[in-house]
């Protein structure tokens, strides 16, 4: 390695090239960034007493063997970002000096707009691609060659590359309009540094190095690390075909701003699928490694094409998948309805599953229809618990282990088995409880309102709604002062009946004639124009004939919308053949079962940390297990089994991880036990409750630190 302190425009000028290598990611600088550079030059040129302005290093490798007779470009192992931006200051400040007369072209020696073009832009005596000083990648590769050419942009051009510039162009123009130097401007490029760091190519390993920089930039996302793992120790003809054969056609299915803002996630959802454990969000990279090498087997290379090209190959295939659950880039109409349906809800830790289920369907195993009645199954699991009320810190062990589970001989009924027997605090509500929960539920406040309504004005019809063109309106006015004629009409206990059912389901609908409806009397809001009379909406069907509307009404109304909803996100028969008892793994065990916690002492220490908890979060789920007790977040983080001589807890933590002062905890990792917790402590009195606690919230905090 060697490493020099220079300027970054004798950088540009006398590198002969800089080439973008395929496995680097495109340039994500945004305009914040640009910003900072800009006020950097500025401050910079502006002010005496900066000698330099240091903006970071740039590291480099040949990409071949060079000599006197030929120079082969340089691969930029880190710097893209402020090279390329950089680059676009650089043509926005000439473009506005080719502006002014002849004679004030050159505000500082070196700088007018034919040197800084030619000395840093171009190598003006080349020909193709070598006729640039910087060969970005891709899209970002065309769009800037186009602007360096003065010639159009490409269709499908770089937005941040195309944005950027047009940025500094026009905080150049704001500049000089505010009586601002370009002679500053011009001084502050001078005076940028950087640190060179040559590689040598037969020395030192481009991985190591890349990982190791801290750059000053935009910190590199999970994928743009995985991505680089996976090309970067690869030959330059392996590099280029592994890049064109699948991570190309992931950046194409994501596009430009999808691909900067949910390939991570994908990533995450896809490990998640192939390993049945959620990586953390900063931990995706290490994951895919370990994926990696397991796939590789011990003995084998991961640097082998063969691996590579297996690796790559799943990795594109769901991402394609991927892209059709999440992105709205199905081509099957109903599936992408199924799914634009499922996402409203906002149950992404679904994912993984989908993404095996799409696999199936795409091998055959599972026919379209039955797929898409499993998305409506899945959908109606999610809303029905929301509905319900359950929390959903359960959801994501639920779908992590779901796919698995599925015997897929007999797809759908494995899977209504599976989700059938699923108890407490995982349970899908039955019709009884979903639709009892429904007639009283908040739905206006409800973050799915809209969700809901829709749904239930176009199911089973085959002329849909756009419900984006209305608004939802309350029959019964949310005006606290009542109009006489409401009063009448809801009779002597108005204010109990508007208080109770004011944003039930029964008293909301849509319309497109809101500010007409105002607080108007029911009768009014039925037979003005545009009225419930005249509404082509099924959801105001019932309402066309009511002389009045009062607290029966819309009791009437939210029975019968509840019983539609019923059959909107129906719930799984039982199998044919399969018995209820077989779907439960036992019988319902409640506090009552556990013989020590009838004791007064045990019973009340018990019901003092169950408060605590509840204190911490409301939403952590309790279930009664025949011989211990599991407390869950995002999953099982505790586990409970009450004694004579008080709550045995075992915390899902490893034990060295465990910040345990007194040393009261025992690893158990190695020893048979009830309940799956690797780290044990007895809860003896009341008064070591406060320090149990600071154990607890340890093993809670890192169940929800997996998110």
């Amino acid at each position: 390695m060697k490493a020099s302190e220079t300027t970054l425009m004798d950088f540009l000028r006398t590198g002969v090239q800089f080439e973008i290598p395929i496995y680097q990611r495109t340039y994500s600088w945004t305009v914040q960034q640009c910003k900072t550079l800009w006020d950097d030059v500025v401050r910079a040129g502006g002010s005496d007493r900066v000698g330099a302005h240091f903006i970071g290093s740039i590291v480099h490798i040949s990409k071949g063997q060079s000599n006197l007779t030929s120079q082969e470009p340089l691969l930029v192992i880190d710097g893209q970002q402020r090279l390329t931006s950089v680059t676009l200051l650089i043509h926005a400040l000439a473009s506005e000096l080719a502006k002014l007369p002849t004679s004030e072209q050159q505000p500082l020696d070196g700088y007018s707009p034919t040197k800084l073009h030619k000395r840093f832009l171009i190598n003006d005596d080349e020909d193709d691609d070598r006729r640039y000083k910087l060969l970005l990648t891709q899209t970002d590769r065309s769009t800037l060659i186009a602007l360096l050419d003065n010639r159009p942009r490409p269709e499908d051009h770089s937005l941040l590359v195309t944005a950027n510039h047009e940025w500094f162009c026009q905080a150049i123009q704001d500049y000089v309009r505010q009586g601002g130097d370009l002679a500053v401007v011009c001084q502050g490029l001078a005076k940028l540094m950087v640190v060179d760091i040559a590689l040598a190519r037969d020395q030192e390993n481009p991985q190591l190095i890349f990982e190791s920089m801290n750059s000053t930039g935009k910190e590199l996302s999970q994928a743009d690390l995985i991505r680089n793992y996976v090309l970067m120790g690869a030959p330059n003809r392996l590099q280029r075909d592994l890049y064109e054969k699948y991570w190309r056609p992931m950046e194409l299915g994501f596009g430009q701003s999808a691909y900067a803002t949910q390939f991570d996630a994908f990533v995450r959802n896809y490990l998640t699928m192939k390993t049945g454990v959620t990586p953390k969000r900063d931990e995706v990279y290490e994951a895919f490694k370990k994926h990696s090498r397991n796939l590789a087997g011990s003995d084998g290379d991961i640097n082998a094409p063969e691996h590579l090209h297996k690796v790559l190959s799943g990795l594109r295939d769901h991402a394609g998948y991927y892209c059709r659950i999440a992105l709205g880039r199905e081509r099957d109409a109903t599936l992408r309805d199924a799914f634009a349906d499922f996402n409203e809800l906002k149950a992404d830790t679904a994912y993984p599953a989908l993404l095996e289920f799409y696999n199936d369907y795409e091998d055959g195993v599972i026919s379209r229809d039955d797929f898409v009645e499993v998305i409506r199954m899945l959908e109606s699991y999610v809303f029905r618990r929301a509905v319900c009320g359950i929390p959903t810190n359960s959801l994501k062990l639920t779908f992590q282990s779901l796919a698995k589970a599925i015997d897929k001989s007999n797809y759908l009924d494995s899977l209504a088995v599976n989700l059938l027997s699923l108890g407490t605090y995982k349970k899908f509500p039955n019709d009884e409880t979903f639709a009892a929960a429904l007639h009283r539920f908040d739905a206006y406040n409800f973050k799915r309102r809209l969700y809901l309504l829709r749904r239930l004005e176009n199911w089973a019809t085959k002329e849909p709604a756009q419900v984006g063109q209305y608004t939802i309106e309350h029959i019964l006015p949310q005006n606290p002062d009542l109009s006489p004629a409401w009063r009448e009409s809801l009779g002597v206990e108005w204010e109990r009946v508007q208080g109770e059912w004011l944003h039930s389901l029964g008293n909301l609908t849509l319309t497109g004639y809101n500010s007409e409806y105002s607080d108007r009397p029911f009768s009014e809001k039925r037979d003005i124009k545009g009225g419930f009379r005249d509404s082509p909406l099924r959801l105001n069907k019932s309402l066309r004939d009511l002389a009045v509307w009062d607290e029966l009404a819309i009791m009437d109304r939210g029975t019968e919308l509840a019983q539609r909803a019923v059959e909107v996100w129906s719930r799984p028969s039982m199998p044919e053949g399969v018995a209820v008892d077989a779907l439960t793994s036992g019988p319902e065990y409640g506090v009552d079962n556990f013989e020590h916690l009838r004791s007064q002492r045990i019973r009340e220490m018990y019901d003092a940390l169950v408060r605590e908890l509840r204190a911490l979060d409301s939403t952590i789920a309790i279930e009664y297990r025949k011989v211990h007790i599991d407390f869950a977040a995002n999953g099982t983080f505790m586990d409970l089994v009450p004694q004579a001589g008080g709550l045995r807890i075992q915390l899902h933590v490893p034990y060295e991880e465990l910040d345990d002062p007194r040393e009261i905890c025992a690893d158990v990792s190695d020893i048979s036990r009830w309940g799956t917790g690797e780290t044990r402590f007895l809860l003896a009195s009341y008064d070591e409750l406060p320090y149990s606690l600071g154990l607890i919230r340890q093993a809670f905090d890192r169940q929800l630190d997996v998110e």
